[in-house]
């Protein structure tokens, strides 16, 4: 047990020692040079358009916002994208996990192509991708008459939506999960083997460890994506306000009809809730920078 234990921790020193970056040799007034045109434009192009949001929404007064956010429209877009979320988010990190731990742990024909299908979502643009579900499902589609001999419903409703959502916000997870997974490398769930440890025990103690906060962040980049989805959630929605309209898509019809500070209302919420996400994410940091002061590595061997 010990010896394993000594494996370990030298496995993971050595891989210290490799990926230790060199300091920094530039001068002075070029990284603060750097910093500066950095942090302007991060004020010009991010911070700035997110307090005029909140200062259009807030133009007519808390009254007035309370009103366009309690509207029945506008709550039932805002559960319509929260159960969105609810649904996508957990089936592609369920699906992250499974695709990376099979592209970076074993070697498989059509293990390209396989890595290659996974970046489909990024080169498709959302409103094609809408386009192909409603020629898949649609009436006139491939399942259409299927679908509507039988009274089921996916384009122009809920299932759609999150069928869409889903192929959009794909990639997210699997990208996060497979470098760090690769370079991580076999070596601890070869030891973990060798102390008799079954698969599904090797992961959570062993692998999951490891890979545990590139998987939070991982489902916060797909979260975001998809609460804010909007072209392909366009498409196949068929904009029915108050049974299909998700946050964006609500928002753009108010601004559509000149209701700006209700559509800024509307918009700030789920400005909101991407402020909400990013405190989750400063959270997940801490915890890591804590654990990393706490212990320089986890013993297989006291897990398992």
């Amino acid at each position: 047990m010990k010896r394993i234990k000594d494996i370990i921790k030298n496995i993971r020193a050595q891989k210290s020692v490799e990926t230790k970056s060199p300091k920094l040799t530039e001068p002075f007034f070029v990284r603060w040079l750097v910093i500066g045109i950095s942090i302007l434009f991060i004020g010009v192009f991010v911070c700035a358009p997110l307090f005029l949001v909140f200062v259009k929404a807030f133009e007519k007064g808390a009254a007035a916002y309370y009103a366009a956010i309690s509207d029945e429209a506008s709550f039932s877009a805002i559960k319509l994208t929260l159960i969105t979320a609810v649904i996508a988010v957990p089936c592609n990190m369920i699906f992250g996990l499974a695709a990376s731990w099979l592209i970076a742990k074993f070697h498989f024909r059509g293990k390209n192509i396989l890595t290659t299908l996974i970046d489909l979502p990024f080169t498709v643009s959302p409103v094609v991708s809408g386009m192909i579900f409603v020629m898949l499902f649609g009436l006139q589609g491939w399942f259409g008459s299927w679908l509507y001999a039988n009274d089921i419903k996916i384009i122009y409703a809920v299932p759609g939506i999150v069928l869409a959502t889903i192929f959009v916000t794909l990639p997210f997870v699997a990208r996060e999960l497979i470098p760090i997974m690769q370079i991580n490398g076999t070596e601890e769930e070869q030891a973990a083997l060798v102390l008799g440890a079954g698969g599904w025990k090797t992961f959570f103690h062993v692998t999951f460890p490891n890979i545990k906060w590139a998987l939070i962040y991982g489902v916060i980049l797909c979260n975001a994506r998809a609460m804010g989805e909007f072209g392909a959630v366009s498409v196949v929605s068929g904009h029915i306000r108050g049974l299909t309209n998700t946050i964006p898509l609500h928002a753009e019809i108010l601004y559509n009809e000149y209701q700006m500070n209700a559509a800024f209302a509307v918009a700030s919420s789920l400005t909101l809730l991407a402020v909400i996400t990013l405190a989750l994410k400063k959270f997940a940091e801490i915890k890591i920078k804590q654990e990393l002061a706490e212990s320089n590595y986890i013993s297989v061997g006291e897990n398992i």
